[in-house]
């Protein structure tokens, strides 16, 4: 069994965001998760899915897989760094902002058994 992965790194959005829209994808075919992501009206969701392709279209250049056959194996959200910065706050006080990264990664693979 063939297994190609995509990573998207320092994607500038928090984990939490984009695990509800990928805990949607897991095990689907990934021709009908690229057609629900689509659908999701939600910036995670257009990050997910450039991720996916890349992961495809790796899986039918580089293995010569066969698209029809490619299923979501594995699709899985991490934290990455997040940037500090300060807003200026009331009597010349500050006060902190979180700007959270993640990285998301996507492997498919072929459904036959090797």
């Amino acid at each position: 069994m063939n297994r190609v992965q995509a990573i998207t790194r320092n994607a500038r959005m928090s984990a939490e965001k984009v695990v509800p829209v990928i805990r949607g994808i897991r095990g689907m075919k990934a021709d009908r998760a690229l057609i629900l992501l689509g659908a999701v009206p939600r910036k995670s969701a257009r990050l997910i899915s450039r991720t996916l392709v890349s992961a495809i279209h790796s899986a039918v250049n580089n293995l010569n897989m066969d698209r029809d056959d490619l299923v979501i194996e594995e699709a899985v959200v991490g934290k990455a760094r997040t940037i500090k910065r300060i807003r200026p706050r009331a009597r010349g006080s500050a006060g902190p902002v979180h700007k959270r990264n993640c990285h998301i990664r996507i492997v498919v693979s072929d459904n036959t058994r090797a």
